[in-house]
């Protein structure tokens, strides 16, 4: 019995033009949206955003920092002074939940492979939380640095 992967190295080393051939995998049958043009592309790109959105309200970790957005936001009006430091403050909030959809998307694709314990597994998550880590560290530094210009001037 042999693989899938050996089957089609066979069947190229057999028929080295069959992937010239205008029905193999054309863009249309690896991915229907790529056929899409204008604003119908641009229609359906939003509604997989607005569903990864929804993706990651079912994370915990997402909705906290959602939340927490929902105050911090706000707040970056009132605490910067000009709009690089309101900027910053907002921004910093937003790529911290930006990181927190691309490690959910890294542990969800890895769930998907397999469940099992996978040394380069592990490596994969510890190194999206690792980037969770960092971009709060950033964010916090940012907050931090905008109270204390405004209480010491």
């Amino acid at each position: 019995m042999t693989s899938g992967l050996a089957r089609s190295w066979w069947m190229f080393k057999r028929n080295p033009e069959i992937h010239r051939h205008p029905s193999f995998m054309t863009i249309d049958h690896v991915n229907p949206q790529k056929a899409r043009k204008g604003l119908s592309r641009i229609f359906h790109a939003g509604g997989y955003s607005i569903a990864g959105l929804k993706a990651g309200w079912g994370e915990t970790a997402f909705r906290q920092e959602a939340l927490l957005a929902i105050f911090l936001i706000p707040a970056a009006f009132w605490l910067g002074q000009t709009w690089v430091e309101v900027s910053l403050l907002s921004g910093s909030v937003i790529f911290v939940m930006v990181v927190e959809l691309l490690n959910t998307g890294i542990e969800t694709a890895i769930d998907r492979i397999g469940t099992e314990w996978h040394a380069l597994s592990k490596r994969a998550k510890d190194m999206g939380s690792a980037a969770v880590l960092l971009s709060l560290f950033l964010c916090l530094g940012i907050w931090s640095a905008a109270i204390w210009k405004y209480i010491h001037g």
